[in-house]
């Protein structure tokens, strides 16, 4: 499926033939259902019109609308969906800030694999501030679908049991408590 003897560009190698394709991440980026994860979060892209009805040729991520006309060279081309939604799963998985999973990504050939790149790219996918406007975009419906996904690839890889996910276990460790400290003033 990955490894292809001879390349369509003859001055870069495949990613595929840079890493190890054992790797987790590389296993995880060919098990996600990444055709499922675009279809149920590309309708959150449209762009809606004043009265709030969707405008079908304005979308933000989705596909490229189909136009009569040709359409212009002008401005930046679209970030593929799976490019926007890797990098949500790498900063959480790998707990970098929104410049560091943008600056490591354009470092790791792994981390573009598991984006859907087939060739090594020495630049970012996209500005750090992109990445925020998407996560807002995404909003909670599309982070909730995501987290979803992610459960049912784990179930499907039987890396967790079904019945492991009818109890929630909250740690509650990291909240503040009350306590006076021995150089607290409240004590003298």
């Amino acid at each position: 499926m990955f490894a292809c003897p001879a390349t369509d560009d003859f001055f870069r190698a495949r990613i595929d033939q840079m890493i190890d394709l054992r790797h987790p991440l590389t296993v995880l980026a060919s098990r996600m259902p990444w055709q499922e994860i675009e279809a149920a979060v590309a309708h959150l892209f449209v762009r809606k019109a004043h009265a709030g009805v969707a405008m079908a040729d304005l979308d933000l991520f989705g596909e490229k609308p189909q136009r009569k006309t040709p359409a212009s060279e002008a401005g930046r081309p679209r970030v593929p969906l799976r490019v926007m939604v890797s990098p949500l799963y790498l900063k959480h998985a790998f707990n970098e800030s929104d410049e560091g999973v943008v600056a490591r990504w354009a470092d790791t050939p792994r981390w573009q694999f598991f984006s859907g790149q087939s060739y090594y790219e020495d630049r970012p996918p996209c500005d750090a501030t992109t990445l925020v406007k998407f996560r807002q975009l995404l909003g909670d419906e599309g982070v909730e679908e995501l987290l979803a996904q992610t459960i049912n690839a784990a179930v499907e890889l039987k890396l967790i049991k079904p019945q492991e996910l009818n109890q929630v276990i909250v740690d509650s460790t990291v909240q503040e408590k009350a306590i006076a400290h021995p150089t607290d003033s409240r004590l003298l």
